[in-house]
């Protein structure tokens, strides 16, 4: 891998490790004390964005055009005054969830999704943000309800690289959504999955993915690490296939990394359930297929395989050639130079970590 910072979002600021030969060594930290939820590098402006959840004050939206020796605040997305969420409950952003930019033919735009369930775009970079009615007001929006929270929350963004006004979000709990005009119109894409907490499982509506990615490589190819398991599209979210362990540890959990040549190849970092969010019997493991989810392999070197509680949340592992790094709930991170074979611990004193992203 080339010469990297990596960006890890905390409970207690923004952290930032440098690459050093073939580990991380720490290179400086910024907006101490506050949680960052999440970091956003732009890849065709080379912004780097942090979206902070500031107990007092809210959230907050900040960006730095020197890879962060300084940082601005921008006026984060909020709504018109007098919306509500619902009768008599006024609409307000209470967390900043989901970010991507808008396609590299589109250099101004933005995208941020947030808890309530609301889509920002932005076509200036950020300056300003306006909401996608269009999809605060889909028909479909009477049946979301919040997945451990008090509201429906969009935390993934997916934009096509070769079509920038085809994008996707996904909504805990709704499900996946798609829109070919740029926001314009959205339809459900749900098909294949199933919600086990529901009347009817394969209900188009209420589904509760937990991260969703696409193979930068092959977008068609998506993968969603869900409430009720692990899934995967080969054919731009028309149909979903479950691909979990009916006997082993790849399940339930939060984060998923796909190799960015080779969509069949991804990982997940399982815990036993939501009700007990901890390591599968309280030993760290990665999952890694490399076949599609036919089969799933176990890779356990250098990670703790007793008196483990840790959970990975679901942006808090990334991947960048044949490195991975991921975090965890109890402040540790680990990461690997061999796509998983074996870890290492970056540290083991870090703050509970929100997101990690890994920056070229």
């Amino acid at each position: 891998m080339s010469k990297a910072n990596l960006l890890l979002g905390t409970r207690k600021g923004l952290i930032i490790y440098q690459q050093d030969g073939d580990g991380w060594s720490h290179q400086s930290t910024h907006f101490l004390g506050i949680p960052v939820s999440l970091t956003l590098v732009d890849e065709r402006t080379h912004t780097w964005w942090a979206c902070l959840d500031h107990g007092h004050w809210g959230c907050k939206l900040h960006r730095s055009t020197d890879q962060g020796k300084n940082w601005e605040e921008i006026e984060a997305p909020k709504f018109a005054e007098g919306m509500e969420v619902k009768e008599g409950v006024p609409a307000a952003v209470k967390y900043l969830w989901a970010m991507s930019h808008g396609g590299k033919d589109k250099p101004g735009v933005l995208y941020i999704g947030t808890d309530p369930g609301a889509l920002f775009k932005s076509t200036d970079n950020g300056d300003t943000w306006q909401l996608v009615e269009s999809l605060w007001k889909h028909p479909s929006r009477e049946k979301w309800f919040g997945g451990g929270r008090d509201n429906p929350g969009i935390h993934s963004v997916v934009v096509d690289p070769r079509d920038s006004n085809h994008i996707y979000v996904a909504v805990s709990c709704a499900g996946v959504f798609e829109s070919f005009d740029a926001g314009e119109t959205w339809q459900s894409a749900n098909k294949g999955l199933k919600a086990d907490f529901l009347p009817d499982p394969s209900s188009e509506i209420g589904q509760d993915p937990h991260i969703l990615k696409a193979c930068p490589t092959n977008p068609d190819v998506l993968w969603q690490q869900n409430h009720c398991g692990i899934f995967v599209t080969t054919d731009g979210a028309k149909n979903w296939k479950e691909v979990s362990q009916k006997e082993g540890p790849a399940n339930f959990g939060f984060a998923v990394a796909i190799k960015h040549d080779n969509p069949d190849q991804a990982w997940v970092v399982p815990g036993i359930s939501d009700e007990i969010r901890v390591a599968v019997d309280q030993a760290l493991v990665v999952c890694r297929t490399d076949d599609g989810g036919k089969t799933w392999k176990e890779q356990r070197a250098g990670l703790p395989q007793e008196n483990c509680f840790d959970i990975v949340y679901r942006h808090c592992l990334d991947i960048s050639g044949d490195s991975l790094v991921f975090g965890t709930t109890t402040g540790n991170v680990y990461y690997s130079n061999d796509l998983g074979e074996n870890w290492k611990q970056l540290s083991s004193d870090l703050p509970m970590v929100y997101s990690v992203e890994i920056v070229v």
